[in-house]
């Protein structure tokens, strides 16, 4: 979660770092939309955990939530703050719902028609996981740190670290790691 200026500053390079760009130009600005929506909602998320009682910051918070749920809105996003960690990286728009409720670990990489959905409770997820296509993940569970969710797999039970998940209901198909299968870029993951 994002608490002071420092912190915010390291989500927004981590961000980047997801993305394989070094810095944010205004020609990436206008040609990747999910990432201007991605770091528009990290300003969010500073604003309302470290800027709240600021009356400034609190109009200039109404506009930027006003103008990222419009571009949300043409994305096929639904994707609340405070959920994700740094290193989110959404590899192209098309339908991602997040519950508001579930918490998902740093270095995620999620594909489109992807739901992390609240029955019972909500996901945790940890770190470094990649969300395949049409992945649907619900209910009251603990993803592992390093696993890959394979494409169209229904996840409603939990599964520990450094394994390969697929199938409907989701079972383990694999014992390699989202690490071991290189879905992240190079030298990405410390």
């Amino acid at each position: 979660m994002i608490t002071d200026r420092k912190s915010y500053l390291e989500y927004l390079q981590r961000d980047l770092e997801a993305y394989q760009l070094n810095k944010f130009s205004l020609y990436h600005y206008f040609r990747m939309d999910c990432l201007r929506f991605q770091r528009r909602l990290r300003k969010i998320e500073y604003l309302s955990n470290v800027k709240k009682n600021n009356f400034w910051s609190n109009c200039f918070l109404f506009l930027l939530e006003f103008i990222n749920h419009r571009l949300e809105t043409r994305l096929g996003l639904t994707i609340p703050k405070n959920v994700f960690g740094p290193g989110l990286c959404i590899v192209h728009h098309g339908t991602i719902v997040v519950s508001h409720l579930a918490k998902i670990g740093e270095n995620c990489r999620i594909h489109p028609s992807t739901s992390i959905g609240e029955y019972n409770g909500a996901p945790e997820i940890g770190r470094n996981v990649y969300i395949g296509p049409g992945a649907k993940i619900f209910g009251n569970i603990k993803i592992g740190d390093n696993v890959a969710i394979g494409a169209n797999a229904v996840v409603n039970k939990s599964f520990p670290d450094n394994v390969t998940i697929g199938g409907i209901p989701a079972r383990i198909i694999s014992k390699k790691s989202s690490i071991e299968h290189n879905v992240f870029p190079v030298n990405f993951i410390q």
